[in-house]
């Protein structure tokens, strides 16, 4: 049941998007969903030799401060160097799922510095190459996505799923970590796709490939964003993080600054 991802075409979409509501429906929590999404892709796509394409595989969504677990918000007062307290509604970019090929990129807790990433103001953003140049290929405005009014949320509810695309990983300013990951790991291409959930918060996979993506192939991803959406609209705000899980894994806590 693999798929060529150098070769992504129609049939290979269609294929892909059963096998995600296959894989992820009428799971309990919105983590869950996602872990599973996460896994499909990395398990279903691979090269022409039949390794896995994708070195890593990750979901992503904005979340507020002040609804965040716990051990996440001990997260973000860590890694945000805060003078005063975060506001509750400050929104974060946090890591749901993540697969990859090494031991420590199958939880989100062994992350160093990505399971939730501080979002403060559209200046801040601007300082995260990959963040910044994701919600803007997606096509949305720094500032709706950091403060969803109402206003803003009914207006995001119009807009197309996006993809983030670079072709060319090596050297590419969007995509850091370029000697202990890109290189290291031979990344060739970077495909995000997503778009806003019912909420007005964003939500983003983001696949890092050991295979070239041409931008044609890349533009198919555009119709799995639908298709997370869809995955993802059946939770609330209760039901977003795996209960039981709120112990930092430090054992894990080696490798790159994933």
């Amino acid at each position: 049941m693999s798929i060529d991802l150098s070769s992504f075409g129609l049939t290979e979409m269609l294929r892909c998007r059963r096998e995600l509501h296959r894989a992820a429906s009428q799971t309990p929590t919105m983590e869950t969903c996602a872990r599973r999404i996460c896994r499909t892709l990395y398990d279903l796509l691979q090269t022409r030799d039949g390794d896995h394409a994708c070195v890593l595989v990750r979901c992503y969504k904005t979340h507020a401060f002040g609804s965040l677990p716990d051990d996440l918000q001990r997260f973000v007062r860590r890694i945000g160097n805060f003078v005063e307290p975060p506001a509750a509604t400050m929104k974060c970019l946090t890591l749901l799922a993540t697969v990859g090929e090494q031991a420590q990129w199958n939880t989100r807790f062994s992350s160093r510095n990505h399971q939730a990433i501080p979002l403060p103001s559209p200046r801040i953003v601007e300082r995260a190459p990959m963040i910044a140049r994701l919600i803007q290929d997606f096509g949305l405005n720094l500032a709706s996505i950091i403060n969803p009014t109402p206003e803003v949320v009914r207006d995001l509810a119009g807009k197309s799923y996006g993809v983030f695309h670079v072709e060319d990983a090596a050297g590419s300013p969007a995509i850091p970590a370029q000697d202990d990951f890109v290189d290291r790991y031979g990344v060739k291409s970077v495909v995000g796709f997503g778009g806003s959930l019912a909420s007005g918060d964003l939500f983003a996979v983001i696949l890092f490939s050991r295979v070239t993506i041409s931008a044609e192939v890349a533009d198919r991803f555009r119709a799995l964003a639908l298709d997370v959406k869809s995955l993802f609209f059946p939770f609330g705000e209760g039901t977003v993080f795996d209960r039981g899980e709120g112990l930092s894994r430090p054992d894990l806590e080696s490798g790159i600054r994933a």
